[in-house]
């Protein structure tokens, strides 16, 4: 289901002046992602604010993007939380609306549990969804990760075919070599590694730059595709202190004000995360036009 797939997009959940989910203004990134080359969604994910929405919300939001993007847009729905019973009932019922591909789950974060216990986690979500699930590795925000051996043994459920790796390249690689009979598809979700990781015989990136550069990064990936590997690499190095740019605040403040100069959200996010402040948004201007 991932084949050709390079350039997923994590997705942000603009807000309205009344704290609510903005539809108008999702609809309009939307369409800014689809025709500048975003392939698939990521609904409801981190840069989507996923510690903020409600159940019934992620279950609104996901239902909107279901029915508004052309039927081979590739979704997948965000069900993972540190509570596995609630990530189990999330899943069933993300995977009941039409049109979402998979399902995406998160390392437990906070309460810390051993690879054992990450891999039942995963193993009751993968159990309870209708749809497949990939796996979303994450050590940086969840203070756990998953080894390589707990990604080649959760491989091996007939209904995990897929993960967001947000570690190292090397991760990656013995991923990717570790399962390749598998049907196992292996994303970087660093921008900053897209070139390396799909020289590695990765799947694609899932990205949040691709909200402001996704023409260059669709470039890059057919770049690769055509076996131009020096143009790749000059996307990649113009790209790389771009994308590390938009992480220098909270994200995804940065993305939002971005987007917001280009009238297409209220630059608004919800708290702990705050939209950039004056002097802040001077800095990433500094930071985006400097490189």
């Amino acid at each position: 289901m991932y084949e050709h797939i390079n350039l997923i997009t994590a997705i942000i959940t603009p807000f309205n002046a009344e704290n609510e989910i903005d539809y108008p203004a999702l609809d309009r990134v939307i369409d800014h992602l689809l025709e500048t080359g975003t392939q698939g969604l990521v609904i409801a994910g981190t840069t989507g604010e996923s510690p903020t929405l409600s159940h019934e919300e992620k279950l609104a939001l996901t239902q909107h993007i279901a029915t508004y993007v052309p039927v081979d847009t590739l979704l997948i729905a965000n069900a993972g939380t540190n509570n596995t019973a609630e990530s189990v009932r999330n899943a069933r019922e993300l995977s009941e609306i039409p049109n979402v591909d998979a399902i995406l789950a998160v390392t437990p974060y906070y309460n810390k549990p051993n690879q054992r216990g990450m891999i039942a986690h995963f193993t009751a979500i993968a159990d309870a969804s209708n749809r497949p699930v990939m796996l979303y590795n994450i050590p940086g925000r969840s203070a756990v990760g998953l080894t390589v051996d707990s990604v080649v043994t959760l491989a091996q459920h007939p209904n995990i075919n897929a993960i967001k790796e947000t570690t190292s390249v090397a991760f990656i690689a013995a991923e990717i070599e570790q399962t390749q009979n598998d049907d196992f598809a292996v994303y970087t979700g660093e921008d900053a590694q897209t070139l390396a990781a799909f020289v590695h015989g990765g799947a694609g990136t899932i990205s949040v730059a691709s909200h402001l550069y996704g023409r260059e990064m669709s470039a890059l990936f057919t770049a690769l595709a055509v076996g131009d590997w020096q143009e790749a690499g000059v996307l990649q190095r113009y790209l790389t202190p771009k994308m590390n740019a938009l992480f220098a605040f909270p994200s995804p403040a940065p993305v939002k004000a971005r987007l917001h100069d280009l009238d297409m959200v209220e630059n608004l996010t919800r708290q702990p995360i705050l939209p950039l402040n004056v002097a802040e948004k001077k800095a990433l201007d500094k930071l985006l036009e400097d490189m």
